[in-house]
């Protein structure tokens, strides 16, 4: 370091992009750009694939695609003035990098390319992107700054570590997290190391939003040398977040920590030097910081990334409204919250569909929260509907018992009637079964499985009480308690009841948690204390199941495994344990 590194103000454009909206995207970050040049930042940083949106998926395969995004980023250069920004786009140069662009003065002053590219979990980066081979680092105003994107920091060592060795007392690192239940947490407590580890501050801009099935939170971040809190961004909303941070106290934490000093000497990483950036003016800041967002409950952070997961899909994908079948049950009820208080009650319909097997109490529940909604409502009675089936298959059905086929005639003219006024009207339906009811198929294909999106496809039973229990605590309570207290039923025969099919639902979520998402066999379920025949039950109803969730709709990830994305085995599979 040539000279002391002096206080640095930065902002952290913690935006919402849209996969494939280049220009929104490049508009959405100049605006950005000209709000921190508004409030003094020196350095500006963006998310990963802030350009194109993540995650592009196949069109990284369209030149065209990625031509577009340079010419943007090329644009946006020029709009940088009087800072210096550090922005995320695909790069296309003898292969395809997923790159950050170091702009300044009006152009792009160097690139550097990501290492690490995550092959896991919802990840497919290796299928798109070549990966970087060299670390990198770039100085602004006496402060050495070492760029890393998202799992570049997530790996223990090189990146991070190279750039430190190097000289940074600011590792920089642009990401596109994916949400899931406690993932803010985990990412604050890893980055405390990595900063504790380099002696460096590390500043970290997430993005923000919905894309499919996935939610990115925001969450961003910076902490200082010693593993302190400095600045966070809050959950699930866009927000500029602005920090001013004293690099020099890094710096003076490494003359007295010399741990650093064996390695530097025996290992001399290769680091690309960007080089010296225009200093834009200095913002003589009094004290350190910026905000500090309060984390929400655990709870209260799913029912946002609910909320916000569901806004996205309908807003970035021009649907008018939703709409979805409502029964009285605790899953209809719950999706009904999420989708007034994503989207409001204007462009959120339901219908109640009544059969001879419906209850008075839940179709009068049912009424009761779509009046305290105030959405609203449709009625179709089943009754003729169904008698029409009856006879249709009367000749074909001779001499057999009624059992399943008749039950599930029921879902499917449900099914049918909410598709019909979906084509009329442009609403997407939404599904309203949970994670528990589709890992072990007790769900109808084409019938309660039939819509467009799954609110709560990742969402176990035991949460879904829970998260009816928290809104019914905001303001006055929606949720008629009938529908809470009720014991859950299908209600396609009469006195139907879940418990009938399905072990209780805390073993039942219990079981799923260990068996889907965690891939544990059954002798460790078993010794798990969990009781061998219900293991070898479900075990075999989330086996056969497999063939129904291929066909099921997109849902939010709100788990660590979600079905599609994340868990991928064959439907033809005679594996058993």
């Amino acid at each position: 370091m040539s000279e002391i590194a002096r206080p640095l103000r930065i902002a952290l454009a913690q935006m919402n992009a849209t996969v494939g909206d280049i220009d929104g995207n490049a508009r959405k970050i100049r605006e950005y750009l000209d709000r921190a040049v508004d409030e003094g930042a020196q350095l500006v940083v963006f998310p990963e694939l802030a350009v194109n949106g993540y995650p592009p998926e196949d069109l990284l395969l369209k030149t065209h695609f990625l031509a577009a995004g340079r010419r943007a980023l090329d644009e946006i250069a020029q709009h940088v003035r009087d800072t210096v920004a550090l922005v995320g786009f695909a790069e296309h140069a003898e292969d395809v990098f997923n790159s950050l662009a170091v702009l300044a003065d009006g152009r792009v002053q160097g690139i550097y390319r990501k290492m690490f590219l995550p092959n896991y979990g919802v990840f497919d980066e290796q299928r798109y992107f070549q990966s970087g081979d060299t670390a990198a680092i770039a100085q602004i105003n006496g402060t050495t700054l070492g760029l890393t994107i998202c799992e570049d920091i997530w790996e223990p060592g090189p990146p991070a570590s190279d750039v430190a060795l190097a000289g940074a007392e600011v590792i920089v690192n642009i990401s596109a997290s994916p949400y899931h239940r406690g993932k803010g947490g985990e990412r604050e407590r890893m980055l405390t190391q990595r900063a504790r580890d380099s002696l460096a501050y590390v500043v970290y801009c997430n993005l923000v939003g919905g894309q499919d099935e996935l939610v990115f939170d925001g969450y961003s971040l910076v902490i200082d040398q010693d593993g302190e809190l400095m600045a966070r961004g809050a959950q699930f909303e866009e927000e500029l977040v602005v920090c001013d941070i004293d690099p020099s106290t890094a710096d003076a934490a490494r003359l007295r920590d010399a741990r650093h000093r064996p390695a530097a000497r025996v290992r001399r990483p290769s680091v690309a030097h960007i080089g010296v950036l225009p200093a834009p003016a200095h913002h003589e800041s009094t004290e350190v910081g910026g905000p500090r967002a309060k984390p929400l409950e655990p709870d209260a952070e799913v029912y946002a990334a609910l909320c916000l997961g569901l806004r996205d899909y309908v807003e970035k994908n021009a649907f008018q409204g939703v709409l979805f079948g409502l029964s009285g049950g605790i899953d209809s009820a719950l999706t009904a919250c999420v989708a007034v208080d994503a989207l409001g009650a204007d462009k959120v319909r339901c219908a109640v569909m009544p059969s001879p097997h419906s209850s008075v109490e839940t179709q009068a529940d049912a009424r009761a929260l779509a009046d305290n909604l105030g959405i609203e409502r449709y009625e179709f009675g089943l009754e003729r509907l169904m008698g029409g089936y009856e006879e249709a298959l009367r000749e074909v059905f001779a001499g057999t018992e009624p059992g399943v086929a008749e039950e599930n005639i029921q879902a499917r003219i449900r099914g049918n009637l909410l598709m019909a006024l979906s084509n009329k009207f442009g609403w997407l339906v939404l599904t309203t079964g949970n994670k528990s009811e589709y890992s072990v198929g007790y769900a109808t294909l084409y019938g309660d499985m039939a819509g467009g999106f799954g609110v709560l496809k990742d969402v176990p039973k035991t949460l879904v009480y829970r998260l009816s229990h928290l809104r019914n605590t905001r303001g006055k309570p929606v949720i008629p308690m009938g529908i809470i207290e009720r014991p859950p039923s299908a209600e396609l025969k009469p006195g139907q009841q879940d418990s009938d099919s399905l072990p209780p639902y805390d073993l039942l979520d219990a079981i799923l948690e260990a068996y889907v998402e965690q891939d544990q066999g059954r002798e460790q379920l078993i010794r798990r204390g969990m009781p061998a025949d219900v293991v070898d039950r479900v075990m075999r109803m989330v086996d056969a199941a497999e063939y129904k969730r291929r066909q099921a709709p997109p849902g939010i990830k709100i788990t660590p495994r979600a079905f599609g994305r994340d868990r991928r085995l064959p439907i033809t599979n005679r594996f058993k344990g």
